[in-house]
Formats: structure tokens, C-alpha cells, sequence
């Protein structure tokens, strides 16, 4: 059976795959699981979401389901993921609920746990949640029943938490923020305000429907043509939970999270915060970041796909900076999951402190050509492993050598191979990646 959490929480259709039913259970059980490990004192939980209309419902649902076990209630409405995270952090709450589905479109929405401290809930426990969803339990009764309160100055309290963790004004910069109208729609020009930025705010006018259509950083075409008609320094790109940050440089050409990790890693080599002068991206990285980093002399370490991939690796090696090329940044030093405001500010500042363009920065790393094909397989695992495919991909890498590479991952959630050829040129990758699909497809 497949789990019911993801990579990053009980995601689906609202209404229908993630009812208020399934909503509501998820937020007692977790309650309750949590509470079995410690019931000396009455717990506490944070909820807050995106500005989804279907994320009223699924908030109400969970805040029953919380009370209804026990746990007292801060209500925080529509705020950043990495707000919610924080504000579990800094309340001393024992459980964090977001409702979100990230970037995905309106329809969708989903359900991220967190445990004390804002981290998120390891394996084990997301799948102790899953198996005991349908058990018969006692309801409290009486005073033991949750009580639920708003929590009014939560903003506020991100915001202030944001500018501690930059170390200069942003006075003389001009940047368009694509709040995809979604949960940064007021968190985001507030912060970059308030840290000295001159802010125009776009896409940042959410009505329930309009979050992620056709907008944020997965489209940033709009954003592109606005840096340039506002004469910005740069522009900043958020999905609709602001858990990601893209950037566009004044010339209205894209930043990616794998540029971000190189700015942000030189910029805290210098100021000595890079801790055994590592990062942690993943494996679907450009090869170019890989290159940028041995070239200044700093290592980088590889995950599997995913940002709790890249924040256990972190915690594990007591690492400060990791990220993913979609702008999932993580700085540990700051937040407990990535966080796309937080992000923001901190390649700002570097372009304050150095003087230099975003442009600029960005040239530390040259992104290399990359190509990807999926190929349909009877079967993934076996055409991952056989003898001709592996011949197949040893031949490319040697002919490559270090200046491309090859990667081949067996999709998720479908029978499909991801091939996915870098090289020095666009069309050697390209050649590259449909001679090993059909390798791969003749499996």
C-alpha cells in the first residue's frame, strides 16, 4: 500500500481525495499520538493556511478535530508555511498544522504536520497517524474538551523574526515580489518594506480561486517583463505557501534555486557561516552547481528528490545551508524548513553588501545544458537495472567525462524512467538523453 503522507504531507483533491472528514481525523489522531507520548500537561497546537477557499473548510475541520481531542488551539489564518513553522517554534506549541498544496493549482490542497520546535514529524510517526485513523477512542469530555483562540500578532511575529535574520538595511533597492496570490500576499511586501526594500507587489490580491493560476515560481513570465518595466534590482517569485523562492535579475532573466544555493553558499563562506564549507542539494542540481562549488573550494553533498531529503541531511551533519533547484532553501541557522521570504531577504543582503547585481552574483555559476525524457517501461525497476541500460549510461558518462553527467530515476508514482542528460551544449544533451531512452525503452 502507498502511504498516505507524501514528501510533503497528505496532499489531494479538496472535498473529495482530502474531505473535512479525513481532515478532522488526521488533526485528532495526531493529537492524540502526540499526547500518549507525554500527558503531563494540556497541549497546544497551531493552525494556519494558505487563502484557498477550500482551505476554510479543511481549517475548521481541523480545529474541531483538535479540540475534539484535547488540544487547545492558536488560530493564525492565512500565513507562510515557514510562518506556521516558526510560530510553533516560538509560541512552544506542540504540534503545527498547515494547509496548504504548495504550487499546485486551486483545486488541490493538503496537510503538513509539524512537531515541536516547527521540524517536521519523522516517518515513523506520520505512519503511526495513517495506521490509527479509523480506531476507536474516548473523547474528553467537560474542561477537558480544547479550547481555540486567534493568535493576532502572528504576522508580526514572523516578520520580526525575518528582519533578525538580516544584518543591513536593503535601502536603494527596488524589487517586484510575485506573491502568486497566495499565503505571501501580505507577508511578503511587509517584510521586504519594513527591511528598507522599495516594494511592488504583484499578483498579491488573493480571492480563494486565483492562487498559483498562471502566476509564482513556477510561471514567472509576468514577473520577468514587470522587473523590467519598473527598472528593478530584481525580482522575487513565491508559490502559493512562500515555502520557495525563484529570482529574476534586472534584465528579467531567471535565478534558479541552484544559482540562489551558489550566491547564498559564497556569501556565507565570507561571513564564516558556512558550517565544513558543505551544501546539501539534491540530485537533480545542475551539474553547474556542482562545478561552482569545486571551484571555490566547497563541497556538496547529494539527496534524493525532495526538501525533507535535503533537511535531514542537514540536521544529520549539523550542515547550514541546502536546497533544491525548484527554490526550496533551507538555512537551519534560521528557519526549520525552507523558507522563501527568509531566502529572499539574505540574497538581498548580499547584494547590498557587495554592491554587485544579482546578475553578477548569479555568474558564479554557469548552468549547464540539461535534457530529460521520460520513457514509458513495463517495468521501472527492472529497465533501472539491466545489463544494456547500464552499459548504455557508463558509455555516455565516459564520453561526457567531467563536464556532463547522466541521471536515471525510476518515477513515483508511474511506470515511466526519468532520463536526464547535462552536457556542454544543448544539443549534445539533448542527443545524449534520446540515445539512452531508447536504450531504456526498448527494455
Amino acid at each position: 500500500m502507498s502511504r498516505l503522507f507524501g514528501t510533503d504531507g497528505v496532499r489531494g483533491l479538496a472535498n473529495a481525495d482530502l474531505g473535512p472528514e479525513l481532515a478532522m481525523s488526521l488533526a485528532s489522531t495526531a493529537a492524540r499520538v502526540l499526547y500518549e507520548r507525554d500527558d503531563s500537561r494540556r497541549r497546544v497546537a497551531l493552525v494556519g493556511r494558505d487563502p484557498r477557499a477550500s482551505g476554510e473548510m479543511l481549517d475548521a475541520a481541523v480545529t474541531a478535530g483538535l479540540a475534539s481531542a484535547g488540544a487547545d488551539v492558536l488560530r493564525v489564518g492565512v500565513l507562510p508555511t515557514p510562518a506556521v513553522a516558526q510560530l510553533v517554534a516560538d509560541t512552544g506549541a506542540d504540534l503545527g498544522v498547515m494547509i496548504s498544496a504548495s504550487h499546485n493549482p486551486m483545486p488541490d490542497n493538503g496537510i503538513k504536520l509539524f512537531a515541536a520546535g516547527g521540524h517536521k514529524l519523522p516517518d515513523a510517526i506520520e505512519d503511526e497517524i495513517a495506521a490509527r485513523l479509523d480506531e476507536t477512542w474516548g473523547r474528553p469530555t467537560g474542561e477537558h474538551v480544547g479550547r481555540i483562540r486567534e493568535l493576532p500578532d502572528a504576522l508580526d511575529r514572523y516578520v520580526d523574526h525575518l528582519l533578525s535574520s538580516t544584518s543591513r538595511s536593503l535601502d536603494g533597492l527596488r524589487v517586484v515580489v510575485d506573491c502568486a496570490h497566495g499565503a505571501a500576499a501580505q507577508a511578503a511586501p511587509e517584510a521586504y518594506r519594513r527591511a528598507g526594500a522599495e516594494v511592488v507587489a504583484l499578483h498579491a490580491e488573493p480571492d480563494g480561486v486565483n492562487i498559483n493560476d498562471g502566476v509564482g515560481s513556477t510561471r514567472p513570465e509576468r514577473l520577468q517583463e514587470a522587473v523590467v518595466e519598473h527598472a528593478a534590482d530584481l525580482g522575487i517569485a513565491h508559490d502559493g505557501d512562500a515555502d520557495r523562492c525563484m529570482a529574476v535579475d534586472a534584465s528579467g532573466a531567471l535565478v534558479d534555486g541552484d544559482r540562489i544555493l551558489a550566491v547564498l553558499a559564497l556569501a556565507m563562506r565570507d561571513a564564516g557561516e558556512l558550517t565544513e564549507d558543505t551544501v546539501v542539494a539534491t540530485v537533480m542540481s545542475n551539474l553547474g552547481l556542482h562545478l561552482a562549488m569545486r571551484e571555490n573550494g566547497l563541497k556538496l553533498r547529494t539527496t534524493a528528490v525532495g526538501d525533507r531529503y535535503v533537511l535531514e541531511e542537514l540536521r544529520a551533519g549539523g550542515f547550514a545551508l541546502g536546497g533544491e533547484q525548484s527554490g526550496h532553501i533551507v538555512l537551519p541557522g534560521h528557519a526549520t524548513t525552507g523558507d522563501g521570504l527568509l531566502t529572499a531577504l539574505r540574497l538581498m543582503d548580499r547584494m547590498v553588501s557587495t554592491g554587485s547585481s544579482l546578475a553578477e552574483l548569479a555568474a558564479s555559476m554557469t548552468r549547464l545544458p540539461q535534457s530529460l525524457v521520460n520513457v514509458s517501461v513495463t517495468d521501472k525497476t527492472t529497465a533501472v537495472h539491466a545489463p544494456a541500460v547500464a552499459e548504455a549510461v557508463a558509455n555516455a558518462e565516459a564520453e561526457l567525462g567531467e563536464h556532463g553527467r547522466v541521471l536515471l530515476r525510476p518515477s513515483g508514482t508511474e511506470q515511466l524512467v526519468r532520463v536526464m542528460v547535462e552536457a556542454p551544449t544543448a544539443d549534445r544533451a539533448r542527443s545524449t538523453a534520446e540515445q539512452l531512452a531508447e536504450v531504456v525503452g526498448s527494455i
